[in-house]
């Protein structure tokens, strides 16, 4: 190397340095991509959903599967502005997580005990095998995994709730998760329906009806719709089956979680590139549990967080809604949709069983 190379190299060194720190320079003066236009749009979807409940013959959906259906016909019809894109994330990852942690402070300790030791067995039971029956089944049907997992999971456990909550691990697109959606909410609006018939013809006493109800139908306010046909009695210890079904949310993300993360590793991918198994948003879901068991939530705050808590949810699925491409959906195919049903009668079949051996 000449002399004139030699003192040509530290000058191009300073120049390149120079051009970088320029550059980190303008990174860090770029202004943040602003996150209301989206929390506007998925809010104002939520406030629509929930505006359409007041609709006769509409009011038998939940806000949340509302919102996801008017998101997706946004998304489709008109198309989310790019400007809104980074709100929406935020109510698709930071909005969804407050509002599982939230959730914990519908359930108490108390409320499962009253379901009783063989109650819970019942549910838990159900739950699992109906976990394991439709991952398998969509193995062999030749469902991809992670959208066989979120279909177990809203089935097996709360429905729309439970299959973004389980999506947090599984990591599934957001056609997937708009399709397990879809999935429970068709199967479960037809359980709500056809519940209310079966009581006399299958010679269930109310709260017979009601642990079968919470334990297999998908949705929250499916449950109330349907358990509360066959009297009080069957309506209220239905509903405390659906949410001691609803508590099971939290073990289960957890164990998806840490199957996720032992696949991450035996694929090669490290563990430190492997998915937590524990997301922090369910130790907040168990604690807010606790809390509303050691100290009770007031009754005049709870009348603002549960709806408040249903917003966020709605919000979070308006979200995915806007993700959604109807042209990806329909390259599913029908295979996903009759794991689906597979799944519902699997529940509601299974579950009616244990009850019968147990009444």
């Amino acid at each position: 190397m000449t002399a004139a190379a030699r003192t040509a190299h530290p000058t191009e060194a300073a120049k390149t340095g120079g051009l970088r720190a320029a550059a980190g320079a303008v990174r860090r003066s770029a202004p943040e991509p602003a996150i209301w236009p989206g929390l506007v749009l998925t809010a104002g979807i939520a406030g629509a959903a929930f505006g359409l409940r007041h609709v006769p013959g509409i009011g038998a959906f939940s806000p949340m599967i509302l919102a996801i259906v008017l998101g997706i016909a946004f998304q489709n019809l008109i198309g989310t502005p790019l400007r809104a894109r980074p709100g929406v994330m935020v109510a698709l990852r930071k909005l969804l997580r407050l509002a599982i942690i939230l959730l914990g402070l519908q359930l108490t300790v108390a409320q499962v005990m009253q379901v009783g030791l063989s109650g819970i067995a019942l549910i838990a039971l159900t739950l699992v095998a109906t976990l394991l029956f439709t991952i398998r089944l969509g193995r062999l049907l030749g469902v991809e995994r992670r959208l066989a997992e979120l279909i177990a999971a809203g089935t097996a456990i709360c429905g729309a709730s439970a299959v973004i909550a389980t999506n947090t691990v599984t990591n599934a697109p957001d056609e997937d998760v708009a399709y397990a959606v879809a999935c429970v909410t068709v199967f479960g609006s037809l359980a709500m329906f056809a519940y209310p018939l079966l009581p006399g013809l299958l010679h269930l006493a109310p709260q017979a009806y009601g642990l079968w109800s919470g334990a297999s139908i998908h949705e929250i306010a499916q449950v109330v719709a349907a358990a509360f046909q066959d009297g009080q009695q069957a309506g209220e210890f239905g509903t405390i089956a659906k949410l001691s079904r609803v508590m099971m949310l939290a073990p289960v993300v957890m164990g998806l979680g840490l199957v996720a993360a032992r696949r991450a590793r035996h694929a090669g991918h490290g563990a430190s590139q492997a998915r937590p198994p524990m997301p922090w948003f369910v130790l907040g879901f168990v604690a807010m549990v606790g809390l509303n068991s050691a100290v009770g939530v007031p009754a005049e705050a709870k009348s603002l967080i549960v709806p408040a808590t249903s917003f966020l949810l709605s919000m979070a699925l308006a979200a995915m809604g806007l993700e959604t491409d109807i042209a990806k959906l329909r390259a599913k195919g029908l295979r996903p949709l009759l794991l689906g049903l597979a799944a519902f009668l699997f529940i509601a079949s299974f579950s009616l069983m244990l009850v019968k051996l147990t009444a």
